[in-house]
C-alpha cells in the first residue's frame, strides 16, 4: 500500500473480555467507568435457523454479534453490505476437538466438526443468517490481522464505491495449543465503512503507511488486552473515536511498517 485509503466509519460493534457491546466499551474507553476484566459474554445467534444456531461455535456467535451490532449502529441493511473477515487463526475449540479425535484410536471426523474447521466457516454463516450476496474476502495476517482487514475493506470502499463491514476477531486455544498461542478469550471489533459521509457518519479516516511505533495506551488493563488478542490492535482507533477526538494515531501492522490513521470526527 502506497496510497492513502479514505472512507467514513458509520458503525461499530465490539464484544471482548468484560466488554459485551460497543457501548460498554464506549464508557471505558472515555474513562467514565473502570475496565474490569471478565469472561466474554457471547449472545445467542437468535438469527440463525434452528439447526445452524445449535451448531454455532464460539466464533460464529462472536462474529454476529459484532457484525449485527455495526450494522444496527449504521442502520444499515446487513443483507446488502459487502464484507472482510479478518482473524490471525479459525476456531480454536474446534481445532483442539479436530486435534484430539486423531489422536486418539477414532479418527473418524464429524461433518460438522470438518466444515467449521476452514477460516472462512463464519464468513459461511454471515451468509447462511443475513442472506448477504455481496462480495465476501476472508483474510489472516497473524498478529497484523486487523490491520490487513481494515487495509482491505477501506481498499474495497475506494475502489469499488461500496460500503463494507469490516469483522476483524480472534478466538482461544484451549491447552495444550494455548501453550504456543496463548490468545485468552474469543474478542472482535466490527466496522461499517463508506464511500460518502452521510447524516449518519461517526468520522473520516485515512491510513497511510508509517515506520512510527503505536504507544501503548495510557490504561495498563486495556493495554494488555490491546496485546493478548490481535483483533484488539483496534483499540487505539476506537478509543479516539469514543472520544470523538481529531488527530494521528499508529496501529501495530507488520513490522517495521505500521498503520497511521488519521481521525476526523463528524
Amino acid at each position: 500500500m502506497t496510497t492513502p485509503l479514505t472512507a467514513w466509519i458509520e458503525g461499530i460493534g465490539f464484544l471482548a473480555p468484560g466488554l459485551p457491546d460497543w457501548q460498554t466499551a464506549r464508557a471505558v474507553l472515555r474513562g467514565e467507568q473502570p475496565y474490569e476484566n471478565a469472561p466474554s459474554i457471547l449472545p445467542a445467534p437468535a438469527i440463525l435457523p434452528p439447526a445452524e444456531r445449535r451448531r454455532a461455535s464460539r466464533v460464529v456467535k462472536l462474529t454476529l454479534a459484532i457484525g449485527l451490532e455495526a450494522a444496527a449502529h449504521a442502520g444499515a441493511d446487513v443483507a446488502q453490505l459487502a464484507t472482510v473477515f479478518s482473524a490471525s487463526g479459525a476456531d480454536g475449540h474446534n481445532c483442539h476437538a479436530l486435534c484430539e479425535q486423531l489422536a486418539g484410536e477414532d479418527r473418524q471426523i464429524s461433518p460438522t466438526r470438518f466444515h467449521n474447521s476452514v477460516h472462512n466457516a463464519a464468513a459461511g454463516y454471515w451468509g447462511i443468517a443475513t442472506g448477504a450476496m455481496a462480495p465476501c474476502q476472508v483474510l489472516c495476517a497473524y498478529d497484523a490481522s486487523f490491520g490487513a482487514g481494515l487495509i482491505d475493506a477501506l481498499g474495497q470502499v475506494v475502489l469499488d464505491r461500496q460500503a463494507t463491514l469490516l469483522i476483524a476477531y480472534d478466538s482461544e486455544y484451549p491447552e495444550p495449543l494455548f501453550a504456543k498461542r496463548p490468545v485468552p478469550d474469543v474478542a472482535g471489533v466490527g466496522l461499517l465503512l463508506t464511500p460518502e459521509r452521510t447524516e449518519r457518519s461517526l468520522a473520516r479516516i485515512t491510513i497511510s503507511p508509517t515506520a512510527s511505533a503505536a504507544e501503548p495506551l495510557a490504561d495498563t488493563a486495556l493495554e494488555i488486552l490491546r496485546t493478548a488478542i490481535p483483533a484488539m490492535r483496534a483499540l487505539p482507533l476506537l478509543r479516539r473515536l469514543a472520544l470523538g477526538e481529531a488527530g494521528d494515531i499508529c496501529l501495530d501492522y507488520l513490522p517495521p511498517m505500521q498503520l497511521g490513521a488519521a481521525i476526523q470526527p463528524c
